[in-house]
């Protein structure tokens, strides 16, 4: 019945005709694996007869006899297959991998030939992200794209994730990625940057986030700035571009998704459970316990639940295709009442009028997200702390009772009999359930687009594209918590509350020229102008509670003390912008690009623009020379960019001096910023050669490219000295070079029913500090710069050496013949370096990075799985420095047991004196690892049931067993290396009590209609 209803549609949609001379052509249209294809568009050449394939495979048509029918399906070869009479067919459809002339959408939405670019794209296709799939979708990337560095955020589910091209280019402005929609960018603003120390901020999610990875029909990514440069200045790190579903042809097709996943911590420090504390100490310093302690601290976390279900609806005729999705995603974190709810709403509209001349496109998007406590490393409000430290000999059950009845408040207040031990702590119970910090999100996205044909080889395009984000959120903090925040007044609770609305508008309008001149010469050309408005305001309000306990309204709030807040931001820049691409014999391709910006941030500036050019070049040598026979396909490459960038936003009003007020130990204070009008665009100059070659029929691919980069002009604020009548001036100096290689090799064959493709991608980057800022006072070039440093050496940047570099300033202290000093008493001591001395450690970044992912299909059976490792570079952890000081971890337990802890030398020293000198903060150098890590990242295995088996009208069903973070295969340091703990560009590699990275295991369902 389902076949029937199906198949009329199909016939219906597309307007089949038949004719006196018509024959009557049936046919089944299958893959590789022999599985019928479902909803394969059937159409007779030149004509605007056609069908879909139903659920079987099968259509049914009556064309002219003599016709030509033209078979295409998304992600496979189109084939085209000639009628000779009345005749049953059977097509198989080949992968699309083995073509070689591949389209590929580039920036601002041009279409190119994969063949003639200059310049490297990785393509990953949308069935890849929904095999395995994430809240936060860019996570799906990691390990799959060469020269891209993915790490998840501590933050729970929904956090936001650091995403960084080709290094660290930019000292003070953002590296984080472009992310573009249908060749539009598109507004990712996240919580800044979390943060990696003791006190965090709160996070939050990030906008891309919201995209709902069912309505993604491939990914392409950009690496170089050369790929890019028509995007400007926010495409200096690279850019992710989304390519979205549409409607298509044929009959209404129906898909279901759902998968269900379970989470737990994935790799957590190790504890000890057999010593306890000592009377009236809250470390775990005491005696060998008679029975050990049941205590585990991994039974504070909860089993995480993550639900995605989506539903798609496809259809369409020749001139009008429509794509419909509704999506809910809803998840909780291990960690007590976090929480993550998104729902997505979505619908496009393709259309074709005026004889195929005016294409419109159309789609609206609506998410709502709601998070609520989302988790923040570091000392305050962090619920791990107690979690981790607590006393092995003490009564956990008690605590787990968080609350008790106040008779002298009148109502229940925390019960945490510990004191914050210098670490902030509290009853871990209270933080989780008791200080809420709940955020709902409504966002719209519209986007249309108008193309019009004016001669076959010349088109205009229009494109305006607006997106609005609402955001409310809330903490509330209820009374008898402990800290910074509640000192003074704040005895009775503390609540804040705030909104704000973000909004962006992108209008521009192109010209497009794809015309050929004569049989060798082809120009490709474009020619446009952009406009971007950017802004934000928002509003809130937050303090103490002035006399009813727990009461969180605006009303309830001390108004002396409460802090009213609001805030403006815009800014805009318009562009005008060219590329033209012009081949010879379809085999030797030069390109160029040229954009000029004009940014609001930079009004009065002496220079308001900036212009950025880039050219390339790529030949296909199999076209131009002989070569062997194994090689079926060779191009070699190269590019050259620039690409500009005003002025990071926290800079705005540079040109017009600013002042600020800051809170000096609790006192308002003022800073005025002399004004800048001498001011230059950052910019990063790119060189990059590439080879691309596919040998033995097109089964084995290598993509290779080899890059260098400069970034400079970077800005800084110098303080000026107190004679001054401003305290700061802007600056603009620094060169960071990248310089690195990408590389990616295929293999895929079928061998009878079996297909399987191999893939590994390599990249390797080095980052180098080839100049800093020059000092105002003295002219004289500063070879450091302090950004997060503490006193124990911290981060800062040093003049040739390399972004992400660690250092140290404190060491134990030596004897005279260098030989780690033990007193009498068999104690330590530290000591600082001679002379201010900073002593580099290691970096953060990885030597390399290697992804390995494999996909094996046999009669419906597939199998997919991708092993990741990253190699070299540290990671160090205050948190297992914390653990050993107080005595909880396992290595504590095993010195104690071994009876000493023998230093360098040969020295045997007391365990506790030991850890009490080594796993203080000052001396880190201590506590750094290994970063080198191996793992299976993820797997999937699904079955998709043939039609022998289910009969008649049932829809095409595919079942699936799905897990992420399955398998640690190699990993030496204490916490998961791969975890962000700070979303910014420092406090990378470091780990001060983050949540744990999570194993993700499940179950997945697709239905086809």
């Amino acid at each position: 019945m389902v076949t029937a209803i199906t198949k009329a549609i199909g016939t219906g949609i597309l307007g089949t005709q038949q004719s006196n001379g018509d024959v009557k052509v049936n046919g089944t249209v299958v893959d590789n694996a022999g599985e019928p294809i479902i909803g394969a568009t059937v159409r007779v050449k030149n004509s605007q007869s056609g069908t879909a394939t139903d659920l079987d495979g099968k259509f049914e048509l009556n064309v002219p006899k003599g016709s030509t029918l033209i078979i295409s399906y998304v992600g496979m070869l189109t084939q085209e297959v000639q009628v000779t009479g009345s005749s049953d067919l059977k097509i198989t459809l080949k992968d699309e991998a083995h073509k070689i002339d591949e389209v590929v959408v580039t920036a601002l939405g041009i279409k190119r030939s994969e063949k003639a670019l200059s310049y490297n794209v990785q393509k990953i296709g949308g069935e890849q992200l929904s095999a395995v799939k994430n809240v936060n979708f860019v996570n799906s990337l990691n390990g799959a794209v060469a020269g891209v560095n993915i790490n998840a955020s501590t933050s729970g589910v929904g956090g936001a994730t650091r995403v960084v091209m080709r290094g660290t280019k930019s000292i003070t402005g953002g590296n984080n990625v472009l992310y573009v929609i249908d060749g539009v960018p598109m507004l990712n603003k996240s919580g800044g940057d979390v943060g990696g120390g003791r006190y965090s901020s709160q996070p939050s999610g990030e906008g891309i986030a919201d995209i709902n990875p069912d309505d993604i029909e491939s990914i392409n990514v950009l690496t170089g700035p050369s790929s890019a440069a028509l995007y400007g200045s926010a495409a200096a790190n690279g850019v992710i571009m989304i390519n979205t579903k549409r409607g298509t042809e044929g009959k209404v097709r129906v898909a279901v998704s759902s998968s269900m996943e379970f989470s737990n911590p994935f790799v957590m420090p190790e504890f000890q459970n057999t010593y306890g504390n000592k009377a009236g100490s809250f470390e775990s310093w005491g005696d060998r316990l008679t029975t050990p302690s049941s205590y585990n601290p991994k039974n504070f976390f909860n089993t995480g639940h993550s639900y995605i279900n989506s539903v798609t609806l496809t259809t369409g005729t020749k001139t009008n295709k429509t794509y419909i999705s509704v999506a809910t995603t809803n998840a909780t974190g291990i960690l007590p009442n976090n929480k993550y709810n998104r729902y997505n709403f979505t619908a496009r509209n393709t259309s074709d009028f005026l004889n195929d001349k005016l294409h419109l496109d159309v789609s609206a998007s609506y998410i709502i997200q709601n998070t609520q406590n989302m988790y923040r490393p570091g000392e305050y409000y962090n619920p791990l702390t107690a979690v981790y430290l607590f006393p092995r000999g003490e009564d956990w059950s008690a605590v787990q009772l968080y609350k008790r009845y106040d008779a002298s408040r009148k109502f229940a207040t925390q019960y945490w009999p510990y004191g914050d031990q210098g670490m902030q702590l509290q009853n871990p119970y209270f933080i989780v359930n008791d200080m809420m910090t709940p955020t709902e999100r409504k966002r719209y996205m519209f986007m249309s687009s108008l193309k019009y044909d004016i001669l076959p080889w010349l088109n205009v395009t229009g494109r305006v594209r607006v997106d609005n984000t609402n955001t409310e959120s809330e903490s509330r903090f209820h009374a008898s918590g402990q800290g910074i925040l509640y000192a003074g007044t704040y005895g009775n609770g503390i609540y804040n509350h705030s909104q704000s609305i973000d909004q962006q508008t992108y209008l521009d309008m192109m010209f497009n020229l794809d015309k050929s001149f004569g049989t060798d010469y082809r120009l490709t050309a474009n020619l446009g102008a952009s406009l971007e408005d950017y802004r934000s305001s928002g509003v809130g309000f937050g303090g103490p509670i002035l006399k009813v306990p727990n009461l969180f309204s605006s009303a309830a709030l001390d108004p002396v003390n409460a802090i009213p807040n609001d805030s403006e931001f815009r800014k805009r820049n318009t562009a005008i912008f060219a590329s033209a691409e012009l081949s010879w014999k379809d085999m030797l391709f030069l390109s160029m690009t040229g954009r000029n910006d004009w940014s609001s941030l930079l009004v009065n500036a002496k220079e308001p623009s900036f212009f950025y050019p880039s050219v390339g070049l790529s030949a296909i040598v199999t076209k131009m020379a002989k070569l062997p026979e194994f090689i079926s396909f060779m191009k070699v490459r190269g590019s050259y960019t620039e690409v500009g960038s005003p002025i990071p936003d926290r800079y705005r009003g540079v040109t017009r001096g600013t002042v600020t007020y800051p809170i000096v130990n609790g006192i308002p204070s003022t800073r005025t910023i002399m004004p800048f009008y001498d001011f230059k665009a950052e910019r990063t100059r790119s060189y990059e050669l590439g080879l691309d070659l596919r040998m033995f029929n097109n089964k084995l691919n290598l993509d290779l490219t080899w890059y260098h980069s400069n970034t400079y002009n970077q800005t800084f604020l110098a303080e000026l000295s107190a004679t001054s009548p401003y305290s700061g001036l802007y600056i603009q100096a620094g060169d960071i070079a990248n310089t690195g290689v990408e590389m990616s090799l295929a293999y895929n064959d079928h061998v009878g029913a079996v297909d399987f493709e191999s893939r590994l991608v390599y990249s390797r980057n080095v980052n180098k500090v080839k100049k800093l800022v020059r000092d105002y006072h003295t002219g004289i070039d500063n070879q450091v710069i302090n950004f997060t440093e503490t006193s124990a050496g911290g981060g800062f940047i040093r003049e040739g050496d390399s972004m992400g570099d660690v250092y140290i300033t404190k060491v134990l202290k030596r004897d005279a013949s260098g030989k780690i000093a033990v007193g009498a008493d068999g104690s330590l001591s530290s000591m600082d370096l001679p002379n201010g001395q900073r002593l580099k450690i290691g970096n953060t970044n990885p030597d390399f990075t290697l992804g390995w992912r494999n996909n094996i299909s046999w009669k419906g059976l597939n199998l997919s799985f991708l092993i990741n490792a990253r190699v070299g570079g540290i990671v160090t952890s205050a948190t297992q420095a914390v653990l050993d000081q107080f005595g909880v971890s396992k290595a504590t337990a095993d010195a104690r047991d071994r009876g000493y802890v023998e230093v360098a030398g040969g020295q045997r020293v007391d365990p506790q004196k030991y850890y009490e000198v080594v796993a203080n903060q000052q001396l880190m150098g201590y506590y750094y690892y290994s970063a080198t890590n191996v793992r299976l990242q993820n797997i999937s295995l699904s079955y998709t049931l043939p039609k022998t088996l289910l009969g008649q009208g049932w829809p095409g069903v595919t079942v699936g067993l799905i897990a992420n973070n399955l398998w640690m295969i190699y990993n030496k340091a204490p916490f998961d290396p791969e975890v962000a703990a700070s979303t910014g560009t420092y406090g990378q590699g470091s780990d001060y009590f983050s949540a744990p990275s999570l194993r993700n295991i499940g179950f997945s369902l697709k239905l086809n209609f």
